[in-house]
């Protein structure tokens, strides 16, 4: 083992009423990968953000080569060679990629911004994209690339300590495997690494030792080689967990949603499926092969070129004239990947938000019966153990789990019966998890109609009835989940095709 590089002991964090860190203690070594894991709210968010500069603890002790570290701000944080990769993207979206990635630590030369370009094309082509513009917007870029960006800003800070928070939660798998390797060469420079992820088989495989916090403690830690999975999990939630996807029993009726020939100006090109009542039908592929892209067409979030969609009963929807409106009200709601710009109202109270798009049901001759919205509000977070101070505190101060809850909260309200799903489960802890595969198999029981986009391939086989891959825009035949497997859908996501017998 690496001599120990950061010590944190006792550090403790409350903001208001709410006590975020307790007593938490920490120790990360040189050149090596340190696994922190804990659910949703669990405090890696705050304790990480202490160390990045952004919050300042209440108490406790933290050292850094044998030195006391106490930063106030991001900028001498990096200064110190603190680099932070957020959960939430941390970008500015009409800069370009060079600008993103050297911003905050620009060089000068009298007075002069120096370019750095070289070092910043050797940090796209340590992550597999040497390809991508330098002077490409990145709000033109989509998510996954975004968080290519977000990564090279680290590699360029020449970081001794870098905090990877959910750096996968976007990636591809071809990314992700490219991203470990360059966790490889950081630790084999030297480099500590703390690597944040609910993806436990990649903290087993990317990881040496791990801290388990829970609410607000550091409640385990050790050698990963000497501990299972569940193990892990079980000193995660403080509980036994026996299923990782619990199946709720439901059937599957007559088609609520018929798709043919839907074709969008890039992706999809062409996708043909019919949905039924009670079924759940897992999208698969990889990222940019048009997952997203379907679903969002068919809410009227991207225009669609062509084709024909049906409901229940043979009426057509106008795609090219469809918009999100539009979709709420034939009973089609969307869950979208990027809660933070899409999916959530962040500034606004939890309140707001699980009620935007269903104000009508809560209001009288245009006025809001504030009382009933606090109900349903309080009601929905209890249902989903939403952990916040009250409804009226803003998204924005929810944990990012917390947050993908909230917006959850908003279909259930809702009430739609057809249901897009995308991502449903990004950035949740395993033990949420659980809680969110049951939910949608109870939606499934009361009849909805369920479209899951997901990266990860077990949830998909785990939960889902049916299942269609996604390659270049164009679905694959929809299948019963039990004819797939992890290497077909793999087969077929990167060559469009099927295993042959040789291959099966």
């Amino acid at each position: 083992m690496g001599e120990i590089f950061f010590e944190i002991k006792g550090v403790r964090k409350r903001f208001g009423a709410v006590e975020a860190l307790r007593n938490v203690d920490l120790t990360v070594r040189r050149g090596e990968v340190h696994a922190l894991v804990g659910e949703n709210g669990a405090g890696k968010s705050t304790l990480m953000k202490i160390l990045s500069g952004a919050y300042q603890p209440d108490a406790g002790v933290i050292t850094a080569a044998g030195q006391p570290y106490r930063v106030a701000s991001p900028t001498e944080a990096r200064a110190h060679g603190v680099a932070m990769i957020y959960q939430e993207l941390n970008l500015a979206p009409h800069l370009t990629v060079a600008e993103n990635i050297t911003l905050g630590i620009e060089q000068t030369r009298f007075g002069f911004v120096r370019e750095q370009r070289d070092r910043m094309r050797a940090a796209l082509e340590m992550l597999g994209h040497a390809e991508l513009s330098l002077d490409a917007r990145v709000g033109e870029l989509n998510i996954g690339t975004q968080q290519l960006v977000e990564i090279a800003r680290a590699l360029v800070s020449d970081a001794r300590l870098v905090i990877m928070d959910e750096p996968t939660s976007s990636l591809s798998a071809s990314d992700t495997e490219a991203l470990f390797r360059v966790v490889a060469r950081l630790t084999e420079a030297g480099v500590a690494v703390i690597y944040i992820s609910h993806f436990l088989e990649e903290v087993k495989r990317i990881a040496q030792s791990y801290t388990v916090l829970r609410d607000g403690e550091s409640v385990a830690t050790g050698r990963l080689a000497a501990v299972s999975l569940r193990e892990i999990i079980e000193k995660m939630v403080g509980r036994k967990l026996t299923e990782m996807f619990p199946r709720t029993p439901h059937t599957m009726g007559a088609p609520l949603l018929r798709v043919q020939h839907l074709r969008g100006h890039g992706s999809p090109r062409d996708v043909s499926f019919d949905l039924r009542r009670g079924e759940i039908l897992g999208l698969a592929g990889l990222v940019g092969s048009g997952r997203s892209e379907t679903v969002r067409a068919l809410f009227g979030l991207e225009p669609a070129r062509d084709g024909a969609v049906f409901l229940a009963d043979g009426k057509p929807l106008r795609v090219r004239a469809l918009r999100p409106r539009l979709a709420l009200g034939a009973g089609l709601d969307l869950l979208c990947e990027n809660r933070k710009d899409e999916g959530l109202a962040t500034l606004l109270p939890i309140r707001a938000n699980i009620t935007l798009s269903s104000l009508s049901q809560l209001s009288t001759g245009g006025f809001l019966h504030g009382k009933q919205e606090c109900r349903v509000a309080e009601d929905a977070c209890r249902r989903l153990s939403v952990r916040c101070r009250d409804v009226e505190q803003e998204a924005v101060a929810l944990s990012g789990g917390n947050q993908q809850k909230v917006a959850l909260a908003r279909i259930l309200h809702h009430d739609s019966d057809i249901l897009f799903l995308d991502e449903p489960t990004r950035g949740i802890d395993v033990g949420s998890k659980a809680e969110i595969c049951q939910l949608i198999g109870r939606l499934a029981q009361q009849g909805k109609a369920i479209i899951m986009v997901s990266s990860y391939l077990p949830e998909l086989l785990g939960v889902c009835d049916t299942l269609a891959v996604m390659h270049r825009g164009t679905l694959s035949s929809v299948l019963p989940v039990a004819e797939w497997t992890e290497e077909s859908i793999l087969l077929y996501a990167t060559a469009g095709r099927m295993p042959n017998a040789d291959e099966a």
